[in-house]
């Protein structure tokens, strides 16, 4: 008996038009996020050109795009004016403080949320989403009267010590990125010896990187750029944040427009730097995290 010769994989068919109708398709995507990005990024690059110019070609009509002179004394004199080193040194110290807190204390109450069995578990949790849902203006009032009879006004105590508290959102995004991890994990660790707190560390922990690096990226920008809470506590100039110098920059110094600009490209750097150096654990965690409710 001759054996049968496998029969060839049919020949891939197009239809007419539909390869074209890709390519197109593509290219239009492709040119419209190009002109979303080109209109996106265009305040930014008003804000480096004008950092660069010098003070009577600012309002020029239509706008000097590229001065004919760059002027990098602009990145120079404004720390000469303002003690922007001291903003820069408290902003990094309660930021760096703020980000370790907040992983910290959120992966540690989020672990217990969605490990450990203990009575009332769901109601509490509930209750930690229901202060997501209350404005800040609501509880300004209270807080800035408990910090005053504290003694802690005009100290970091009250940009500090709420962050070490963590919040519900941030809760509630590492519960649910625990959740996917599975029971029998924890099951053999305990049959290693490993208690709670052990699985936490040697398990949990390693595997929610990508949710711990969302935390920490979101957390960094919005302590770096926190203007309100700097506002509302610090009173002494020495004591301020970037955020509010800027503020104080502007109100001094009103014509310095291009100093201004280029100080707030400065302080847009470590954000940046930060994001692209992450990006991958942000793109990750954004789209593993929230799988499992």
């Amino acid at each position: 008996m001759t054996p049968i010769a496998p029969s060839s994989p049919p020949a891939r068919v197009y239809q007419r038009g539909v390869r074209p109708m890709h390519i197109a398709g593509r290219a239009l995507v492709y040119a419209l996020l190009i002109v979303g990005a080109f209109v996106f990024l265009l305040p930014f690059f008003w804000m480096l050109s004008t950092s660069l110019k010098a003070k009577n070609l600012v309002s020029e009509v239509p706008i000097v795009w590229i001065p004919p002179k760059l002027m990098w004394e602009n990145y120079i004199l404004p720390w000469q004016y303002m003690p922007f080193g001291i903003w820069y040194r408290n902003t990094i110290f309660i930021t760096a403080v703020n980000v370790v807190g907040i992983v910290l204390a959120s992966s540690l109450v989020a672990f217990g949320f969605a490990r450990i069995n203990f009575w009332g578990r769901n109601v509490h949790f509930i209750i930690l989403l229901a202060t997501m849902m209350l404005p800040a203006q609501v509880t300004l009032i209270p807080t800035y009267l408990i910090w005053s009879k504290l003694g802690a006004i005009n100290t970091f105590w009250p940009l500090i010590v709420p962050q070490w508290l963590s919040t519900g959102y941030d809760v509630f995004l590492l519960r649910q990125f625990f959740q996917t991890i599975p029971r029998e994990m924890d099951e053999a660790a305990r049959m290693d010896g490993c208690g709670w707190f052990g699985i936490y560390r040697l398990i949990a922990l390693p595997l929610a990187k990508p949710a711990l690096g969302v935390l920490a990226i979101t957390n960094f920008a919005w302590n770096w750029n926190n203007f309100f809470d700097p506002l509302i506590y610090l009173n002494s100039t020495e004591k301020f944040t970037v955020s509010l110098g800027l503020t104080l920059f502007q109100g001094r110094m009103a014509r310095e427009i291009p100093g201004l600009m280029a100080m707030t490209m400065v302080s847009m750097i470590p954000v940046l730097i930060t994001f692209f150096i992450a990006q991958r654990y942000f793109i990750q965690g954004i789209v593993i995290s929230g799988v499992k409710g």
